[in-house]
């Protein structure tokens, strides 16, 4: 084994022994295998285009690009062509996986679990990303002991992450796979040195030239393994999830102060309405005459909307108030409330970084380090703390307003109206033009929120389906209207996003949906029952709930103007913890109002025609690039083949007159026959005179006299032409290099022959060119940079 392959695999050892600091954070710690694999095709590329040899650059090129395929083909094969050449919809994929993984390891504690996509590929390209820079530094640019950094890098983010007690352990793991990579390169460098013989002792304080290496080595080693041990002991606990679903800035846990920058809380809510086992999250106890079916329980409000997503904005928090919350913003006195109390307790295995309360709350008593957001009413876990396995008590109040109040509202103040009514310009126009048509008969903001409630819930043919797939990005809202299925987030979303295009403050709210009443007085919260709602904003009133899901929580009471005279069934119907399926078939009955339609009194209607939708199909030029992409793709395989086609027509079709002509002619026919030698297994020696490479090809390529004679006319022309003071043409130089091509192929294997059409080993001569060009380059750079750094006036 040479030494620079000896240095890769310890290149891809010591990238795995730290990527072991990992594996406490997720489980299983299958994803290792994987990582494993795909990093030694990435190292087995590099020591392949070493051999060749490219040039540097290149070579950390090649390791790319083969990286990159391979993460396509692992997690984004659906979304390239071949499942292995990415195209722009591949990017997008990669951007929604890392999305999702970032707000999976803020959601989950440790040890995350491997299913989620995202976390999958920031461990798995993490390491490829980090196994690159290793091996271009330590292998392809011969530097080891700067490789330590990337190595450093990664087992710090293992250490700042990991909250568990053997960290020690996976420091002498990655310690040890450093000091393996600087003993490897030091062997590779003393060996081109030759071998060093063992003689007389050394005189004292006298050092050897060979020894003075390995212990300089030693030495970078152990600064930076010091290094390395001291830089996690300085980075701050994150132990609240794997990124701290809190923010990196949720306070000191005593006193004012600190922010929050929270993640979206969607990312498992369409894998919690698919659970097969409805598992229980929360056990609720209101009180004695507390109407359940009203009894949302509110985690997080999203109000900052990007075009692509719903999340929260970061805000300012504060210490919890020891005597009360204050009144929710835009509350009026004359709006009647009731105040509750309600006993929560959380399953052991739930984690959840904010505390679900009834909203608005006006008192909590918990346990713990919990922190407070004014402007959503919400309370988030310090350093760490979450709901796993929490008892706690909320107040709140149990807000109920009239239709009158709330169509008799005044404006909202400006400053409120501009924030929550933001929309992005990525936001497709038929989303305000179907607001504008739903709302077209309503006086008031109060009747566009109902208008719009009753589009999506009752008039507007939509169907809930927690099974469809409506896509992400500025488009999906759009694509949502047009096909009319989805699932609370949908339903949400588009609601408070054709609210604001109204000019209605809108935000969307994260939760639980009342649950199932049990025969002790306890209510039962489980996956199922984790929804998304939409609240707008009414001055006096506050923020209100509105319900655009069809068949999901209760329909507020005050959207419906004439409840109090109805004879239908009340509106408070519990929840339906185990409707995740689609809506039933349409109903054929006409006695089926639109008044029992919005108190979920009868089937759900069938689609109806979508409203107009932006065409978001691919554009010409997007079928054109994938078109040139494919043929290029197609054409990659291809390539050396018709490389060696054109190459051997060129060199066989010459017909020179002069001199020069004369020459280069027969020196081209020449190096075709040594090429196709080459491509039939007899490899070139240069040190040879043409007439003893022609006997080598003939003896190798057991070739016939008549066959052999013609390779020894073409070996005398080089000659004539290399040595005669007056060189002549030699006719028939062509067809003997033909009759010679014929005779090699029939000597050989169907597999050579088939090698040496398809993939000839001539063509590697390219490669060897676009180095040979690329040193000269380099050169020519290096060449002229002193002349350029030439003072002013010192011009020759």
């Amino acid at each position: 084994m040479s030494g620079r392959v000896r240095l890769a695999l310890c290149a891809w050892a010591a990238t795995l022994m730290s990527a072991c600091a990992l594996l406490p954070l997720v489980q299983p710690a299958t994803w290792i295998l994987q990582a494993a694999f795909l990093l030694a095709v990435q190292s087995g590329v590099g020591a392949a285009t070493r051999r060749v040899p490219l040039a540097r650059p290149l070579t950390v090129a090649a390791q790319a690009l083969v990286a990159l395929m391979l993460l396509t083909l692992t997690f984004a094969r659906e979304h390239a062509l071949l499942w292995l050449v990415p195209g722009p919809d591949t990017f997008v994929h990669f951007a929604d996986l890392l999305r999702q993984g970032s707000d999976d390891i803020a959601r989950y504690a440790i040890p995350a679990p491997l299913e989620s996509d995202g976390i999958r590929l920031m461990l798995v390209g993490g390491v490829l990303i980090i196994g690159l820079a290793v091996d271009a530094l330590a292998v392809t640019f011969r530097s080891a002991a700067p490789a330590g950094l990337p190595l450093l890098a990664l087992y710090s983010v293992a250490a700042g992450l990991s909250d568990g007690g053997t960290d020690w352990l996976w420091f002498l793991v990655a310690a040890a796979g450093y000091l393996l990579l600087l003993l490897a390169e030091g062997r590779e460098r003393l060996s081109q040195w030759g071998r060093v013989f063992g003689g007389a002792a050394r005189v004292p304080g006298e050092e050897s030239g060979a020894v003075a290496p390995i212990r300089t080595g030693r030495r970078i080693g152990a600064v930076a393994l010091g290094v390395a041990l001291v830089v996690p002991l300085a980075l701050p606990a994150m132990n609240g999830g794997l990124l701290d679903g809190a923010g990196t800035g949720v306070g000191s846990g005593s006193g004012g102060g600190g922010t929050i920058s929270a993640v979206n809380p969607l990312v498992s809510l369409r894998d919690s309405l698919n659970v097969d086992e409805d598992r229980r999250v929360l056990s609720v106890r209101p009180e004695a005459d507390t109407d359940v079916s009203n009894l949302y329980l509110r985690i997080v409000s999203l109000d900052d909307f990007d075009g692509t997503t719903w999340k929260p904005s970061k805000r300012s928090i504060t210490a919890v108030p020891k005597n009360g919350f204050p009144t929710p913003i835009g509350l009026g006195p004359d709006v009647k409330r009731t105040e509750t109390e309600t006993t929560v307790s959380a399953a052991d295995w739930y984690a959840q970084d904010w505390l679900p309360m009834p909203y608005p709350p006006s008192d909590v008593r918990i346990r713990g380090n919990w922190r407070y957001e004014p402007e959503g009413m919400t309370l988030v876990g310090d350093h760490g703390q979450n709901t796993r396995g929490a008892t706690y008590e909320v107040k709140s109040l149990d807000v109920q307003p009239t239709a009158e109040q709330l169509a008799s509202a005044p404006n909202p103040p400006p400053a409120l109206t501009r924030e929550y009514t933001k929309l992005p310009d990525s936001l497709p126009s038929v989303v305000a033009a179907t607001a504008r048509q739903v709302a077209a008969n309503a006086t008031n903001p109060y009747e566009q929120a109902v208008a719009l409630q009753d589009y999506f819930a009752v008039t507007g043919g939509f169907e809930y389906d927690t099974q469809v797939q409506v896509g992400s990005g500025s488009q999906a809202i759009a694509r949502f209207l047009k096909d009319k299925q989805g699932f609370c987030v949908h339903f949400s979303f588009a609601m408070a996003a054709m609210a604001r295009s109204l000019g209605i403050p809108a935000r969307v709210a994260v939760g639980f949906a009342p649950g199932s009443p049990q025969a002790d007085g306890s209510v039962s919260v489980g996956l199922r029952d984790a929804h998304a709602w939409p609240e707008l904003y009414f001055e006096g009133v506050g923020w209100t709930r509105f319900e655009p899901t069809p068949n999901r929580g209760t329909v507020p009471s005050y959207t419906i103007p004439d409840a109090s005279g109805s004879t239908l069934p009340n509106p408070a119907l519990p929840s339906e913890a185990a409707s995740t399926a689609p809506s039933a078939a349409p109903s054929a009955s006409e006695a089926c109002t639109p008044q029992q339609r919005k108190l979920d009194g009868c089937a759900s209607q069938s689609p109806q025609a979508a409203a107009a939708g932006d065409d978001d199909g691919p554009k010409w030029y997007v079928l054109l690039a994938w078109v040139l992409g494919g043929l290029a793709v197609l054409a990659i395989p291809l390539a050396p083949m018709l490389w060696r086609l054109r190459t051997r027509a060129a060199r066989l079709g010459g017909h020179g007159r002069g001199e020069a002509d004369v020459a280069l002619t027969t020196l081209a026919v020449w190096q075709e026959l040594t090429d196709t030698a080459w491509d039939f297994g007899i490899e070139p020696d240069e040190s040879q005179t043409p007439r003893k490479a022609a006997a080598r090809i003939v003896r190798l390529g057991h070739l016939d006299p008549a066959t052999a004679a013609s390779v020894h006319r073409v070996a005398d022309a080089v000659e004539q032409v290399l040595y005669a003071p007056r060189p002549r043409a030699t006719a028939g130089l062509a067809d003997d290099v033909r009759r010679a091509v014929v005779g090699l192929r029939s000597t050989v294997s169907r597999s050579t022959r088939l090698r040496a059409v398809v993939a000839p080993r001539s063509t590697v001569r390219v490669v060897w060119a676009l180095s040979e060009w690329s040193a000269g380059l380099t050169a020519r750079a290096a060449q002229a940079r002193p002349s350029l750094r030439k003072p002013w006036g010192q011009e020759s």
